[in-house]
């Protein structure tokens, strides 16, 4: 089950792990409140639940940062081929073959943000100290962001020579990276995703990356958890780790601690600390 009925039976405590099967709208008709472990609510019917008068708890931010740090730790890897580096030495290939092949800077990068809310605008701030120059797309401006905003996906990739996606998964969101926006970033595009699988078309980015359409990716999540496709194993371009950027036992903590604040907010009828709205 993918949610814990809690007592008395009108909550529920969501710890839906990423490779679990979708719940069902509501896991309880009895149901007022559902709090989830997570900062994505894709699996979660809001318009149900705004329907029924539930109201739904995120963890809200907690997780921003590190997301954040992951993400960039993602993009210089792909960059620097750190790993693949590593793999190089410790398969005794620099004493038999040489020096490894020379990888890419990462300062002065031009950088698109797929998605500039709290975790993309803590991506925007990492990347700015490395001398990147930020763009995003966003469903509209964001009014407090100094960053040049394009309000269209083809054109931030072209515009870009890495793209990172950030953004919640929605029926809009749902493979807006695919072969047109592929196509668009280029032979020496790299995607770094930390958002959901879905954002991207899977096999359409394997096919990119096996005819070297694209320079290469560091993923965090897939498209069908926790099967990744074999195809990328071999890959020297691409960067593959399993749904691990969230994970630090600080931001764990810090999640438990706001979904019991969370549930004592409603148990005492006032306002939820991280209420989620649906649009």
């Amino acid at each position: 089950m993918p949610g814990r009925r809690l007592s008395p039976p009108n909550s529920l405590l969501s710890n839906l792990r990423p490779h679990s099967p979708p719940p069902l709208a509501l896991c309880s008709s009895q149901a007022l409140c559902v709090v989830t472990t997570g900062a994505g609510v894709n699996h979660i019917d809001l318009e149900e639940c705004r329907r029924r008068g539930v109201l739904v708890a995120n963890v809200g931010g907690t997780f921003s940062k590190d997301v954040a740090d992951y993400a960039v730790g993602l993009l210089i890897d792909a960059l620097r081929r750190i790993t693949m580096s590593d793999r190089y030495l410790r398969n005794g290939l620099w004493v038999t073959r040489g020096a490894y092949p020379l990888g890419s800077k990462v300062g002065g990068k031009r950088v698109g943000i797929v998605g500039l809310g709290s975790i993309g605008s803590a991506i925007a701030k990492r990347l700015e100290a490395f001398g990147c120059k930020i763009s995003y797309l966003s469903r509209k401006p964001k009014p407090t962001a100094h960053y040049r905003y394009i309000s269209n996906i083809i054109d931030l990739a072209t515009e870009s020579e890495i793209l990172v996606v950030s953004c919640s998964l929605t029926k809009e969101t749902h493979h807006i990276i695919n072969k047109q926006v592929l196509q668009a970033l280029g032979k020496e595009g790299i995607i770094v995703n930390i958002g959901r699988g879905a954002h991207i078309d899977e096999p359409e980015l394997v096919r990119s990356l096996v005819q070297g359409e694209i320079k290469g990716v560091g993923l965090d999540v897939y498209e069908n958890e926790p099967n990744v496709p074999k195809a990328m194993f071999e890959m020297e371009n691409v960067v593959l780790t399993p749904h691990h950027a969230v994970l630090t036992p600080e931001a764990l903590s810090d999640a438990l601690q706001i979904c019991i604040t969370n549930f004592e907010a409603f148990f005492a009828g006032k306002p939820l600390l991280t209420q989620v709205v649906s649009d």
